[in-house]
């Protein structure tokens, strides 16, 4: 009875423990890492790439966002974004001021009335 539990034991053990493979089994290979180019400031964004730490001078990716906004894209070899404060700027002197039109005065009945 206890030599049949000890070969039970050993084969469940030997059964949990990883063999090596056999010589037609082949290992996956893992997909080969490209180099990034390209990276959005979006909220699915982990790690800052070392071109847009070298690009901006910022490190962290909440700097990054404050500076530049949120989704602001950028590529390798090219300029950064413009920044939030530069682009308000530009946007507020394409921006053509509306003509101001004077209103006549407002004549109210009543008031109009008691004189």
């Amino acid at each position: 009875m206890e030599q049949a539990i000890a070969l039970r034991v050993k084969a469940q053990v030997a059964s949990s423990v990883r063999t090596k493979r056999g010589p037609g089994a082949r290992r996956r290979r893992s997909t080969p890492k490209k180099e990034l180019t390209k990276w959005v400031a979006d909220r699915r964004a982990r790690r800052v790439p070392t071109f847009v730490i070298e690009l901006t001078g910022l490190d962290t990716k909440k700097k990054i966002v404050a500076k530049f906004g949120p989704d602001s894209v950028f590529e390798k070899g090219k300029a950064a974004p413009q920044s939030r404060a530069a682009a308000a700027e530009k946007a507020s002197e394409s921006r053509h001021p509306a003509p101001v039109k004077a209103r006549p005065p407002i004549v109210r009945k009543a008031a109009a009335a008691g004189k």
